[in-house]
């Protein structure tokens, strides 16, 4: 085909019947998607002899041109100028479909709650870029440094590469704090003061050692906890010399969002002539000893009761443990609550915490998306209903890839059984996912490109897991989950 593309848009146009005659138009993988208003005015036979038409799939009042790769968005661009309508813009696109499932969902579980949380993403979700590749950069260096008994000591390029994971999991705390100061509407820069407590750092004043005998030269007038980790469990004593990695992330996040509330307040009270000078400070030099006695104690005890409640899951329940935690993540995702679990990845990648940067929950949880694969597959096999095919074959490819949220909100979530049958899956990946031990370096993706962040050499496990995970979803669904009635209230026949 030439590359008249506008050409080529204007002869689909005119055997598609005209404007008029077109709802909706979107792109999918090689075919031009097209729904008309009337099909018997849409010439097939002029429509296939369009220069660069390979084929014409018709199905009702819905056609699928298909063209060559990489044809049918630029196609598209010109075919939607042509009508008026933004591509996708119809509610027989998964995305739109998806997304107004999705806003149905938020307003129905809009509480303090999810708000809260979506603040905690808001938080996290910037850092992610950061987190994933510092999180790929420990994980792979720390395999090359075994086996090639660390041959690149002394390569300043590798080094400097492995400075940069080191790096911003040190001063990470940095970053929490100054954008949870800012998501709870204070300065980011005293935000990110307030972090610094959380980075031990041995040459912080509130950390200095005597010269002679290394004791603490500074005594807190409290007791702090102080977490340990030993071979999986948590021990916990009690000290009155600062321990900054105690708080951790938590820390940094909460201290983050007193210093905001403290600023706002400090704003208000404050008269225009001392603002600029005496708020910055009072917010500091109040927030970091507030910061010290009582929220990094705070952050100190969330961060000891995550880890002991995923010990918990993990060690003591075992394989039912890990089948609940993957087979009830999908409905945490459809409300938002999935949001809270971002700092806990971060936590776990973190190669100073208690499994050294090994994200033993990832895995269990990325086979939530398996399970919902499956179900959508086995919808796709043996529904009649040619509306939900549609939108099954739109979003099981993203699916597989781990974009999952076409696929729940378009399809499985509307319809009920799949959601459930999809979950009821997810756990049998889960407990493989147990069993093999799988963990990952990182966070960010899920799916096929999992296969990218799980621990190198676990590639195969992780892949048989995904496989049970499908295998299980499909076989629920297909089961006790198709329900054609349902399928024909939510889709229409």
């Amino acid at each position: 085909m030439g590359k008249d593309f506008a050409a080529t848009a204007r002869d689909v146009l005119a055997a598609m019947g005209g404007a008029d005659n077109v709802c909706s138009n979107m792109a999918c993988m090689t075919r031009l998607r097209i729904k008309v208003a009337d099909a018997t005015k849409v010439d097939q036979d002029a429509l296939k002899a369009v220069d660069g038409v390979m084929a014409v799939v018709e199905d009702g009042d819905r056609f699928e041109v298909v063209f060559g790769p990489g044809t049918v968005n630029k196609v598209l661009d010109e075919f939607a100028k042509l009508t008026g309508i933004k591509p996708g813009d119809a509610s027989d696109d998964v995305r739109q479909a998806a997304a107004d499932n999705k806003a149905v969902q938020k307003a129905k579980h809009d509480k303090p709650v999810q708000r809260f949380l979506k603040k905690i993403g808001n938080i996290f979700v910037p850092l992610l870029p950061g987190i994933i590749a510092a999180g790929l950069i420990n994980g792979l260096s720390n395999v090359i440094n075994v086996t090639t008994a660390d041959a690149f000591a002394g390569v300043w390029w590798y080094q400097c590469i492995r400075t940069m994971g080191w790096a911003l999991f040190l001063y990470l705390p940095l970053l929490v704090g100054m954008n949870s100061c800012k998501e709870f509407g204070g300065s980011g820069v005293l935000g990110a003061m307030a972090g610094a407590l959380s980075i031990a750092n041995a040459s912080m004043p509130l950390m200095a050692v005597s010269a002679t005998d290394a004791t603490p030269l500074v005594q807190l007038p409290v007791a702090l906890p102080v977490p340990a980790f030993a071979n999986g469990a948590i021990a916990v004593s009690m000290s009155t010399t600062y321990n900054a990695a105690a708080g951790g992330l938590l820390g940094a996040l909460i201290c983050g969002a007193f210093f905001a509330f403290l600023e706002k307040r400090l704003h208000k009270v404050m008269p225009s002539t001392l603002d600029t000078f005496f708020t910055p400070l009072l917010t500091v030099g109040v927030g970091s000893v507030v910061a010290v006695i009582a929220l990094q104690p705070l952050g100190a005890f969330l961060t000891q009761g995550i880890f002991f409640v995923l010990q918990f899951f993990y060690d003591t329940l075992g394989v039912f443990g890990a089948y609940l935690l993957s087979s009830t993540f999908l409905p945490l995702v459809s409300v938002g609550l999935h949001q809270a679990l971002t700092p806990i990845h971060a936590m776990l990648n973190d190669p100073a915490g208690p499994t050294q940067g090994v994200n033993y929950l990832l895995p269990i949880l990325m086979m939530a998306g398996g399970g919902q694969v499956g179900a959508g597959l086995a919808l796709l096999v043996k529904t009649k209903n040619a509306r939900v095919k549609t939108f099954l074959r739109d979003s099981i490819p993203v699916g597989i890839l781990g974009v999952g949220e076409p696929l729940m909100y378009a399809v499985t979530l509307p319809l009920g059984k799949p959601f459930v049958t999809a979950c009821l899956g997810s756990g049998v990946g889960g407990v493989l996912a147990w069993l093999f031990h799988l963990g990952t370096v990182s966070q960010g993706v899920s799916g096929l490109f999992g296969l990218l962040i799980v621990v190198p050499g676990t590639q195969v496990q992780y892949v048989i897991a995904m496989l049970a995970a499908y295998a299980a979803g499909f076989a629920f669904t297909y089961f006790f989950g198709v329900d054609e009635d349902r399928i024909s209230d939510v889709f229409g026949e």
